[in-house]
C-alpha cells in the first residue's frame, strides 16, 4: 500500500472553563501543527456539546480541520446531522471530517433512557445512515426507503461548499470495519468495544496480533479502495517524557501485561520524542498507520513528535 504522510489531530477530552480558553485550545492545535480537533459524543460525560463547541474552534482557527470523533448515529437523525455539518462546513470553509458511530458506551444509553438495541442492529442502522449522508453530501438530496429510515425528497442546505466533508468510521469488530472500508475516506482501527465500556477484559484486544487481524479485515472488506484508505489510530496512552517508558511499565501489571507487551500496544505510545516518532514510524511500516489522535491533556507534550512528523 502507498506511505501516506503522517497526520496528528487532538481529541477535546473535558471541558474547558470557558469558551475563551476552548478557543485559546484551538488555535493553540493549529499553531503546533496539529491537522484537526475533535469532540466525542456522549450524554454521560463532562464535555461540551460537539456541534456548538466545533462553531466556537471554527471562528477561532483558520486552516485546522473540525468535527466529532464520533457522533453516534443513534441520537443523531442523518438528516439533521448532515444539515448541521453542512452549516458547519461551510461557515468554516471547508474544514469539517467528521466520525459516525454506532454507539457503544452503555451509560449514553441509560443517561438518555433510551433502547440500547443489539450491535447487529445498530450497525446496520449504521449503515443505512451513512448511505443517506453520503447521498445528502454527493447529490444535495436523497429519497431513501430502508429498515430503519425513509426519507422522501429530502434536501440538504446549505450548499455551498462543493467538496463533502471527509467521512471517519471506525471499529474494533469485523462487521464495523467491513462497514467502514466500503464508506469511510478515514478508517479508525480500534479496541472491539462491544461490553460497551473500558475495562480489564480488554486486555486480550490491544495486542500487536489483534491489529494486525482487524488490518486484514479491513483490505478484504474493501481490497479495491484499500490503497486510498487513510488508516487512524486514535490511542490510549501518548506519553512524551523521558520517563514515559517506565512510567508505562509500572502501570503494565495493573492491566495484566508484561512491560515489555505494554509497549508493544499499538495504542500506547510512550518515551521522549525521538523514541516515539521512531515508534510511530516503525507502526506506519507494520499497520500502515499514517494519522494519529491524542487527547487534550496531551496537547502540548506531544507537540515536539507533530513537529518531527507531520507532513513526512
Amino acid at each position: 500500500m502507498p506511505v501516506r504522510q503522517f497526520r496528528f489531530a487532538v481529541q477535546v477530552s473535558a471541558l474547558t472553563q470557558s469558551p475563551g480558553q476552548l478557543a485559546d485550545l484551538a488555535r493553540q492545535a493549529e499553531d503546533l501543527g496539529y491537522s484537526a480537533m475533535f469532540v466525542p459524543d456522549h450524554l454521560s460525560a463532562d464535555q461540551w456539546s460537539p456541534l456548538t463547541a466545533l462553531a466556537v474552534m471554527a471562528q477561532a482557527t483558520s486552516t485546522i480541520s473540525l468535527g466529532g470523533l464520533v457522533f453516534c448515529n443513534d441520537y443523531r437523525h442523518p438528516l439533521l446531522l448532515a444539515q448541521e455539518l453542512a452549516t458547519l462546513h461551510e461557515l468554516s470553509g471547508g474544514r469539517v471530517e467528521f466520525g459516525l458511530g454506532a454507539g457503544w458506551m452503555n451509560s449514553d444509553y441509560a443517561a438518555s433512557g433510551m433502547s440500547m438495541d443489539p450491535a447487529g442492529v445498530r450497525i446496520d442502522r449504521l449503515g443505512e445512515a451513512l448511505e443517506i449522508l453520503k447521498t445528502l453530501f454527493a447529490q444535495r438530496s436523497c429519497s431513501f426507503e430502508g429498515d430503519h429510515y425513509r426519507l422522501s425528497g429530502a434536501r440538504l442546505q446549505p450548499s455551498g461548499v462543493e467538496r463533502p466533508p471527509r467521512l471517519i468510521v471506525g471499529g474494533g469488530g469485523r462487521k464495523m470495519l467491513n462497514l467502514a472500508a466500503r464508506h469511510a475516506d478515514v478508517v479508525g482501527v480500534n479496541v472491539n468495544l462491544a461490553s460497551g465500556a473500558v475495562g480489564p477484559e480488554l486486555v486480550a484486544e490491544v495486542g500487536p496480533e489483534a491489529f494486525d487481524r482487524r488490518i486484514g479485515w479491513v483490505r478484504q472488506a474493501a481490497p479495491e479502495r484499500f490503497a486510498e484508505i487513510e488508516l487512524q489510530c486514535l490511542t490510549f496512552v501518548a506519553k512524551v517524557s523521558p520517563d514515559a517508558r517506565d512510567w508505562v511499565s509500572s502501570m503494565a501489571p495493573a492491566f495484566g501485561l508484561s512491560a515489555e507487551d505494554a509497549l508493544e500496544v499499538p495504542i500506547v505510545l510512550a518515551g521522549e520524542a525521538g523514541e516515539v516518532a521512531e515508534t510511530i514510524e516503525k507502526r506506519r511500516e507494520r499497520y500502515g498507520f499514517s494519522y494519529w489522535v491524542v487527547h487534550q491533556a496531551e496537547l502540548e507534550e506531544f507537540a515536539p513528535v507533530v513537529s518531527r512528523l507531520a507532513g513526512r
